[in-house]
């Protein structure tokens, strides 16, 4: 706050983002607050409410983030409606369910932001057990080989911590709106010729239920989900 030319009040004006965050949620209620509270400067929150029924998108609005409602249930219906919010040249994308500490995400923008990469992976490395359970493990090795094997990129993880241009992720055309949504946005990157990184990230036990990884039968249909991208 500053002292205009006349004596009066000027609101100081805070400069736009560098990185737009793009966070999906599904009734992240209790994970919210804290996972906010690590957003770096430069970064804002751009939080996805994908049917909570738990009151997360007004906890994230009253936390400062920008909230998005996409009705239409679906990882990748989140991810591509935070997107088109986003007017960040920098577009990154991050679980809210505590997973992630987002001051982690100038190790993933930051190549981006320096023209060293155009779309860098989080690569996951547990932090504490329970963090990743064994069926999720095996079944995301499996489909990075697979990735390896077609396209001879060698990722570790397809993990949901990202960041890539905004106007480049929009000219991929991506059009999966389920789990396949991560795999297809590196398939048809590969495919564009993009130069494809990762970089180590830590990986925490979740807050609350989880939805996908944290169960079988979760795992299992993200996985027919990517195998529908592959083919």
């Amino acid at each position: 706050m500053s002292s205009g030319a006349a004596g009066g009040i000027v609101e100081a004006v805070p400069p736009p983002a560098q990185v737009d965050v793009v966070l999906p949620v599904l009734d992240e209620r209790a994970a919210l607050p804290g996972v906010l509270a690590g957003l770096p400067d430069g970064f804002r929150a751009v939080v996805v409410d994908n049917g909570s029924t738990d009151g997360s998108g007004d906890v994230a609005r009253s936390l400062g983030a920008t909230v998005v409602v996409e009705p239409q249930r679906g990882f990748g219906s989140a991810c591509f409606a935070g997107l088109q919010a986003a007017t960040a040249p920098v577009v990154a994308f991050c679980d809210a369910d505590g997973s992630f500490d987002l001051s982690q995400l100038p190790l993933v923008s930051g190549p981006v932001m320096a023209g060293e990469a155009d779309l860098v992976l989080g690569a996951r490395r547990p932090s504490a057990a329970g963090a990743w359970p064994l069926h999720a493990r095996l079944a995301n090795r499996v489909l990075a080989f697979e990735l390896r094997r077609r396209t001879g990129l060698r990722l570790t993880d397809l993990g949901p911590m990202r960041a890539a241009s905004r106007e480049g992720l929009l000219g991929l055309g991506l059009v999966d709106r389920r789990s396949g949504w991560p795999l297809e946005m590196v398939l048809k990157a590969v495919a564009g010729g993009w130069r494809v990184s990762e970089v180590e990230v830590a990986y925490a036990p979740r807050i609350g239920r989880s939805k996908v990884t944290g169960t079988v039968r979760g795992t299992a249909q993200a996985v027919r989900d990517m195998a529908g991208a592959l083919r």
